[in-house]
């Protein structure tokens, strides 16, 4: 007849194996985190996009029109010194940073806590948002084919010249007022230390210092 167990002859508890419910790092729970983050940031790169339709159609509201002029052969600048060309660059470059920033915010309130997925969703989708204002503000202003259209209006009149980007440059404005914008709300209202050891999972080991 064998002695009962003591407290002390229990057989030691086995970390539960890999998979099991619970296990924070079980390959599961890995793949559903990646997925997740995935669809974070295809869902924030898509409507970050869909503001570069305001950026197309405020560009073209704002941007400043290039006076032009033809004289029957060949056409002109009105004013050759103006810097209405110039303006245009400048003027997509305010917006395309207004709505990054605005973009960002947005984005920072919604997943405040972080993650890779809506970052670089909104670094793609501000790339992307740049290109369709850009395409979008030439698309509905005035005609790039402007032989043709001096000939309509006939010679010694004024028309509008074509919405231009003359700095290709300036499309990365979106994408990087967005990421510093991000950045900054990040450092400055981000989940602390303290936060991040109130919500981690008990089970966890705490990290090393």
């Amino acid at each position: 007849m064998t002695a009962p167990l003591t407290p002390h002859d229990e057989p030691p508890s086995l970390p539960p194996y890999p998979g099991a419910d619970g296990d924070p790092g079980a390959p599961g729970n890995e793949r559903m985190s990646v997925r997740e983050e995935t669809v974070r940031g295809l869902l924030v790169a898509l409507l970050v996009a869909v503001t570069g339709v305001a950026l197309g159609l405020v560009w073209l509201w704002l941007s400043p029109r290039i006076p032009m002029v033809s004289d029957g052969q060949a056409v002109y600048l009105k004013d050759t010194e103006g810097e209405e060309a110039v303006g245009g660059d400048g003027t997509f470059i305010l917006i395309a940073a207004a709505l990054g920033v605005l973009s960002a915010a947005v984005v920072f309130l919604r997943y405040r806590k972080g993650g890779i997925g809506p970052v670089l969703g909104l670094a793609v989708g501000g790339a992307l948002a740049s290109v369709i204002g850009w395409r979008l503000g030439l698309a509905l202003g005035p005609t790039t084919d402007i032989v043709a259209h001096a000939k309509a209006v006939g010679p010694k009149v004024v028309f509008d010249g074509p919405l231009e980007l003359r700095a290709k440059s300036a499309l990365v404005a979106f994408p990087a007022a967005a990421m510093l914008a991000h950045l900054a709300l990040t450092s400055v209202f981000g989940p602390r230390d303290a936060d991040q050891d109130r919500d981690r999972d008990p089970r966890e080991p705490a990290p090393k210092e």
